[in-house]
């Protein structure tokens, strides 16, 4: 990992308990994150055996009796797991042997979906936790093993097989392959928590020759990789830091005060301050806590030089803290979160802190190809490490193999980084094995392969050359044979390739012979009829060949190519103008205008035939129009009809009643209002419809009736509710609401009485509200005979103490609006007018007392002109007395 200026890249976890086997600790544990003791949860014993001069500071009996806690408990451990087996297998044989043969079943079933697809990822973790399971180690072993030449393991596979192989060890040959484990382990992600079990591993092999010494080299390594992992980092720092504080108390216990114990001890404190002094550099969570430990921790108090630094880290954690409480409050898997967090980092030019977003975004979104791109394009072109930049290839590639780009990027960085041709080629096989999901990936990967091979070619020796034109021939059978079958097409359609190889044969071999047999087998794979590849061809001709193959090359172009053939003729006499002789010339001439000739001939023949087919279509469409229109009038025609005879039943009582009968649903037009209900009655109300009355044939007496309207549509039991409510202006002869063919109440109706002198009394009623909307009472006049009649006469002065609002929300109700006017004064009254799908669309207030002048609202009237209801503008306006709003 990259150390930029004096600050090594690092990264961390969870706080981890660490044992002391000194007497000075009375054996218990102390968590590395207080440094406090803690209850026993998981035992990391620190066997610290002789190791040379430096460290033969632990005495025999310690180690003796570290080593016998051990085996009493692994004792104990398998006495209490063989009678949890016994009791277990005496109750349960029967159902444990079925479930057995299940998943025995279950397993074959997976493996063979696996021998058939390999690359199947959910089969091998099923099949891994299956055998786990069982128990099966050896299978389980093999399953692991062949996924992980697949694919990169997650955390938690990784730590399932880590566990799994530390509990079987059993000698130092077996520790040696844990470590190459662990090693495996930490190059697929940056994982804090696989680091910890790796440092915590280690310290289980403190007595071996070197243990300490390898222990601390694996925290430095931890460091590097988790160490400036803002959230989890502390947590290596912090347990590297408690592990040198163990050493250093064993040390002052067992030592006899010889200098050079003296100095060892003072190595270690220093040691231990440099632990401090590195973390408080970095910005990491909980630093106040680090930094007050120190103080605490310190004899002498803090340095000069560690305060300085660590506000620089604090006002680093103060920029970093948004993005972190974004990905702290998102889900999985926060890619936009961490595409701002790489932002700023890369903005803010730190290399090591860009690392390690990177790295931390990759784990959550490892299948993301451009977050792969991204990331090791920032490698190659910033920091140009080698095992860092070829690392990163690395892993981009296994997790996403299909990505074309990566593997082409891979192959370059590999060259500019000088790796061996071995390496190279054997990376370019395992990109042909992919699993590309288009046929021009092969394409490429195979031109940049190609492009390798031919920079490493002398030219002068045959080896490397012979090497190249064997890689063009195979280049050019795997895309016949293996993309064809697959795609159904080489995806090289131009024989780009092919073109290459022919260059490089006339350029560097000065080999035109074989160039003109490329170039032959180009033009029958369906190029020939293209000007483009023609005139690619003459200018290979033209810079390394002859006038005559020029010039033969022409002549083909002008007898086959059929898209552009007049440039192609141009060409071909231009070039007779500098090289040809008279005879050279004429050929031209007689070839190009005959070409030229049969070329308008085809065209014409072409646009007639188009236009032929264009005038077939416009009939066709005309004749379709025509049809749609008639189709249309006979529609029409059926409607008219069928609305005859629907309305045939009311002709009748239209004509005794008069043109009056259909002036409430005028009304209602007029107020752009529908009565609620409506559609509750169109849309399937559970009642049964009503039936339309039959209307007693007497005479009307205008004179004695009065017209009601603005009734809901859902009123229930129009007749009874009307007759109750102008049974106090006088007798009523009888009430005639008017119902559609359908049998639901139209929303006006008529009411006579005996005596025309409760006409007067039933007009008060007028604006009087019946089920939340007020009814219209107006005198009952025919039009035909008094056509110069007004029925309403309205005022249309400004009325102060009434407000008008629109753009109101769908989800506006009466209290809402109730609760936005009552802060300006005392509400009367409110009317929500409704739209026809029964959704609110304007309002009229009426206030106690006046609300503004006699100009549009300002903000000093008790309403601005636009006002917030649930984010949502509106229009507030004085009331004027019009026909519906001049009365609530």
């Amino acid at each position: 990992m990259p150390v930029v200026g004096t600050r090594p890249l690092f990264f961390f976890r969870e706080p981890r308990l660490l044992v002391c086997t000194s007497p000075c600790f009375s054996r218990e544990l102390l968590c590395c994150v207080c440094a406090s003791p803690a209850p026993v949860s998981r035992q990391i014993v620190v066997n610290m055996a002789a190791t040379g001069n430096e460290e033969q500071t632990l005495l025999p009996d310690i180690e003796k009796e570290a080593e016998g806690m051990e085996r009493e408990m692994e004792s104990a451990e398998e006495e209490e797991e063989g009678m949890g087996v016994e009791h277990s297998e005496e109750e349960d044989e029967e159902d444990t042997s079925e479930d057995e043969r299940e998943n025995e079943a279950e397993i074959q079933r997976l493996e063979e979906q696996l021998s058939i697809n390999v690359f199947d990822y959910n089969c091998h973790v099923d099949l891994i936790k299956l055998l786990r399971q069982e128990g099966k180690l050896h299978r389980l072993r093999k399953a692991r093993q062949k996924m992980s030449e697949l694919f990169p393991l997650t955390e938690e596979i990784w730590l399932d097989w880590l566990k799994d192989e530390i509990r079987l060890t059993e000698d130092e040959s077996d520790r040696e392959k844990v470590y190459e484990l662990f090693e495996r382990a930490v190059k697929d992600y940056v994982c804090p928590e696989i680091w910890l079990e790796y440092v915590q591993y280690s310290i289980g092999g403190m007595g071996a020759q070197g243990g300490i010494e390898r222990v601390r080299s694996i925290f430095e390594r931890a460091l590097t990789a988790v160490g400036l992992h803002m959230t989890k980092g502390a947590t290596i720092w912090e347990a590297y830091r408690e592990f040198e504080i163990v050493i250093l108390s064993t040390v002052q216990v067992f030592t006899l005060g010889s200098y050079s114990d003296l100095l060892q001890n003072i190595s270690m404190l220093e040691r231990i301050h440099t632990l401090f002094r590195r973390q408080l550099a970095v910005p990491l969570m909980d630093m106040e806590g680090t930094y007050a430990e120190y103080s605490d921790w310190a004899d002498d108090g803090v340095p000069e030089m560690v305060p300085c630094q660590y506000r620089r880290a604090l006002q680093q954690l103060e920029k970093c803290k948004p993005f972190e409480e974004a990905l702290l409050v998102s889900e999985t898997p926060k890619l936009a979160e961490y595409q701002a967090y790489i932002d700023f980092e890369m903005k803010e030019g730190d290399p090591a802190r860009v690392q390690i977003i990177f790295e931390r975004a990759l784990v959550e979104n490892c299948l993301v190809p451009d977050l792969w791109i991204k990331y090791t394009t920032y490698l190659d072109r910033q920091l140009k490490i080698k095992d860092l930049v070829l690392s990163a290839y690395e892993r981009a590639v296994r997790n996403c193999p299909w990505t074309m780009g990566l593997w082409k990027s891979y192959l370059l960085a590999l060259e500019r980084h000088e790796a061996d041709h071995q390496t190279m080629t054997d990376v370019f096989e395992k990109a042909l094995n992919a699993g590309f999901i288009q046929a021009t990936d092969y394409v490429e990967i195979w031109q940049s392969y190609l492009d390798y091979l031919r920079r490493r070619v002398d030219f002068k020796w045959s080896r490397e050359l012979d090497e190249l034109r064997a890689a063009f021939a195979r280049s050019l059978d795997y895309l016949k044979q293996d993309v064809e079958e697959r795609f159904s097409e080489s995806g090289d359609l131009s024989c780009t390739i092919m073109q290459i190889w022919a260059r490089i044969e006339a350029l560097h071999c000065k080999n035109m012979q074989k160039a003109r047999e490329l170039w032959d087998s180009i033009m029958t794979k369906g190029n020939a009829k293209h000007a483009n590849m023609w005139l690619e061809y003459y200018n290979l001709e033209r810079s390394y060949g002859d006038a005559s193959h020029c010039r033969k090359a022409l002549h083909r172009a002008v007898q086959c190519t059929s898209d552009y053939p007049e440039h192609v003729c141009d060409v071909l006499l231009s070039f007779e103008r500098v090289e040809g002789s008279l005879e050279d010339w004429d050929a031209a001439v007689q070839k190009t205008e005959t070409k030229i000739n049969r070329v308008i001939e085809q065209r014409a023949r072409v646009a007639e035939k188009e236009a032929l087919q264009a005038r077939q279509e416009e009939e066709k469409a005309e004749h379709r129009r025509k049809a749609k229109a008639d189709k249309k009038g006979q529609k029409k025609s059926q409607k008219a009809n069928r609305m005859g005879d629907k309305r045939k039943a009311e002709d009748e009582y239209e004509e005794e009643w008069g043109e009056d009968a259909g002036m409430g649903e005028e009304l209602f037009k007029l107020c752009n209002s529908i009565p609620p209900g409506f559609r509750k009655n169109q849309q399937g109300s559970s009642e049964a419809p009503r039936q339309p009355q039959d209307v007693s044939k007497e005479p009307r007496k205008d004179e004695n009736s009065v017209f009601v309207s603005n009734l809901a549509f859902n009123l229930d039991d129009p007749d009874g509710k009307l007759r109750t409510l102008f049974q106090g202006c006088g007798t009523v002869q009888q009430v005639r609401p008017v119902f559609s063919m359908k049998g639901v109440f139209r929303g006006y109706c008529y009411v006579q009485f005996e005596d025309r002198l409760a006409v007067p009394e039933a007009l008060k009623l007028d604006r009087q509200e019946v089920d939340g909307r007020p009814m219209y009472v107006s005198p009952c006049v025919d039009k035909n005979k008094n056509p110069d009649f007004k029925v309403f006469k309205y005022k249309t002065a400004m009325e102060k103490h009434k407000i008008f609002i629109s753009g109101l929300p769908y989800t506006c109700t009466k209290e809402t609006l109730e609760d936005l006017c009552k802060q300006h004064g005392t509400v009367k009254a409110i009317r929500l007018v409704t739209n026809r799908s029964g959704k609110p669309k304007v309002s009229l207030v009426s206030l106690s007392h006046e609300c503004g002048g006699g100009s549009p609202p300002n903000s000093g009237d008790p309403f601005s002109s636009r006002s917030p209801l649930e984010c949502h503008p509106l229009r507030v306006g004085i009331g004027l007395s019009t026909r519906g709003w001049s009365h609530l």
